[in-house]
């Protein structure tokens, strides 16, 4: 399969020759190219946004709502497709895939539907003698969007979905090794969008700079690693661009000794590789209080042998293989650099010679300044460690660069409130780990970077804020 790019409501070639070959992470065979898009194809699609931002800024809220209305009910009716198509690049678990993404995609699609109409200001009133003061929530303009390839069809929706309900248009790059479901959602988006209010570039890291660079863009917004996170924000800033970064994680869990052992191995071993651990909120570094770490170690590792992974067809497997062979060899360098007094308790290896599979693994014995415990690892390793304390527990957690998402578990009210209050993550889940909701906000702290996906707040990112003063 070879793609083209999507701007204006067409598909269209990229003026280049280059291409990226897409590589199959189930069987390591080519499953076709996608062009890399240079400035040419940038500057068109960015043209084709600006032209179509004239009008679509102005079309009401109920308007916008038809359209994202439409979208989702086309992305629930074509979701065994999208499923399939990103299943083949991503090598997910088809069904998951189509439950996790594309149905919930939808469910996603159809809040900011309805969030559209809801946009908050300060009441209109007389906040000084003669004159009275009101707000304007305007769109930005053409907003640049790079999505990662762990979930590329629902960050694209995360993505394309509130910055069109506060009356934007976007340009968007997929990842290089993972276009096809969002090539697919521009065909769908073609058929209830007017021309240029979405256009997607496809290309490589190079693609995206130039991109995020173009000076017609008003503001970006990048899914990505720490480093991507960095260039965006300092290419931004030199322009005096908005910018808005979701980037890593490494989200401590942590068991006090008064929690549900077996609930807790549960939840955190499927927390922990949920789509290959590929996911900057999976549980992968828990802290455990020294007093039950012997029982619930064996807990979670018998929890962790359960779930295994397998090819997108197999409805029994828990996961799929890891997305490229870079990615793979990252992770599988980080188990072969684990220092002396790190234990491996379950897995650790490669699975069969063809296709990026590795076992679910389980690390004991690290100290809190190895790599492995300060650094994302972004596959299926989870790693343990003891607390003596819930101070010295909290410390543990905050003494990472990240600050994206954790977990306690505990039966102590008192305990899970301070929790809360304490870790410097922008999400604390209690007794569980890893659900979203459309409602809430997903984006961290520190070097997780800044912003909100899903809820009113990120709609709220993707507006202006006007004060209008009439005199009487």
């Amino acid at each position: 399969m070879d793609y083209l790019n999507f701007i204006d409501n067409e598909f269209v070639s990229a003026s280049g020759q280059d291409t990226v070959e897409l590589i199959s992470p189930v069987t390591e065979e080519s499953l076709g190219h996608a062009p890399i898009s240079n400035a040419e194809d940038i500057d068109r699609a960015v043209q084709a946004a600006e032209k179509a931002f004239t009008t679509w800024r102005r079309t009401t809220p109920s308007e916008r709502q038809k359209c994202l209305l439409a979208l989702a009910d086309l992305i629930e009716e074509n979701a065994a497709e999208l499923a399939a198509i990103q299943s083949r690049e991503t090598g997910q678990i088809t069904a998951f895939v189509q439950s996790e993404e594309c149905l919930a995609g939808a469910d996603h699609v159809r809040f900011f539907a309805g969030a559209a109409r809801m946009l908050n200001g300060l009441a209109t009133g007389e906040y000084m003698e003669g004159h009275t003061s009101s707000i304007r929530r305007e769109a930005i303009g053409v907003i640049a969007q790079v999505a990662p390839w762990n979930y590329p069809l629902m960050m694209a929706i995360w993505k394309i979905a509130p910055a069109l309900a506060a009356g934007n248009t976007v340009v968007l790059k997929p990842s290089d090794t993972t276009p096809g479901s969002t090539v697919k959602l521009a065909e769908l988006v073609a058929s209830c969008f007017p021309p240029g209010v979405v256009n997607i570039v496809l290309g490589d890291a190079t693609t995206g700079a130039t991109l995020v660079a173009h000076p017609v863009v008003r503001m970006v917004s990048i899914t990505g690693s720490v480093p991507a996170g960095r260039a965006v924000g300092r290419s931004a800033g030199e322009n005096l661009k908005r910018s808005h970064l979701e980037l890593g994680g490494k989200a401590p869990v942590i068991v006090c000794k008064d929690a549900d052992l077996q609930a807790a191995a549960e939840g955190i071993a499927a927390a922990g590789l949920f789509n290959a651990g590929q996911d900057c909120t999976a549980s992968t570094r828990v802290l455990v209080d020294e007093q039950v770490a012997e029982k619930f170690s064996a807990l979670l590792v018998a929890e962790a042998q359960k779930l295994r992974p397998g090819k997108p067809e197999d409805t029994d497997a828990f996961y799929g293989a890891l997305n490229n062979k870079r990615h793979f060899d990252k992770v599988m360098q980080v188990l072969a650099d684990l220092p002396e007094h790190a234990t491996i308790l379950t897995g650790g290896k490669r699975i069969g010679e063809v296709g990026y599979y590795v076992e679910p693994t389980i690390v004991a014995g690290l100290k809190q300044q190895d790599k492995a415990i300060q650094e994302e690892t972004f596959g299926p390793v989870i790693t343990l460690q003891t607390f003596t304390d819930i101070d010295q527990a909290l410390d543990m957690s905050n003494d990472v660069s990240y600050g994206l998402a954790s977990s306690v578990w505990t039966t102590n009210l008192n305990i899970a409130e301070r929790a809360s209050r304490e870790l410097e993550f922008g999400c604390v889940w209690i007794n569980c780990h890893i659900p979203l909701v459309a409602e809430m906000p997903h984006g961290g702290f520190k070097d997780s970077g800044y912003g909100k996906d899903l809820s009113l707040y990120s709609l709220e990112e993707y507006t202006r804020i006007k004060h209008v003063m009439t005199a009487h």
